[in-house]
């Protein structure tokens, strides 16, 4: 892999660390929930990278965390947080980056704007709640519908993240198209 690709991986990983410094912004009709700023690095990652350098960036960054790097939203790192019931959105996290860059690569006859929401909705919100609902309700004991019901409320938060995802993306291609690596 070329060292521009390493250091594109780098920064994504960066990126999505920096995102857990963002503080959680709790939605109060959503019943306080929190709602954290990683998974837009997530979906920025594959979106702009493309499948293998976004996947490998989350991983990278999920490695990191493994090793006790306080990396994730309210500085929480080491093998302990792959046992609570967030364990299947963590690894959900790089199959949507994945997903979000392969989509992005396969609408790449698309406008850039839509392209770039479908991709991540698909990849940052789909893909990641199919890993995610199921480690919720193993984890937590609960039945899949419940887990599902519970996973929901995070739902509207990250339509907000693939709206930032979309702009961003096409406010870089405009400024500096061959920096969207899913399209080259």
């Amino acid at each position: 892999m070329a060292d521009r690709s390493l250091v594109h991986i780098a920064f994504y990983a960066a990126l999505i660390a920096a995102l857990g410094l963002v503080p959680p912004v709790a939605i109060p009709f959503l019943g306080g929930v929190p709602i954290t700023a990683q998974t837009l690095g997530v979906m920025l990652a594959g979106v702009m990278l493309g499948p293998v350098r976004g996947g490998l960036a989350v991983l990278l960054f999920l490695f990191l965390v493994a090793l006790g790097a306080p990396f994730l939203s309210g500085g929480r790192g080491g093998l302990g947080v792959f046992a609570t019931p967030s364990v299947g959105f963590l690894i959900g996290w790089p199959v949507g980056a994945f997903v979000a860059g392969w989509i992005m690569r396969a609408t790449s006859r698309m406008n850039i704007l839509a392209s770039a929401a479908v991709s991540a909705a698909f990849g940052g919100i789909v893909v990641v709640y199919l890993f995610g609902i199921p480690g919720v309700a193993y984890m937590a004991g609960l039945p899949l519908l419940e887990a599902t019901y519970l996973s929901a409320i995070y739902i509207p938060g990250d339509l907000v993240k693939v709206a930032i995802t979309a702009l961003i993306t096409q406010t870089v291609a405009r400024g500096l198209p061959g920096a969207i690596l899913s399209r080259s």
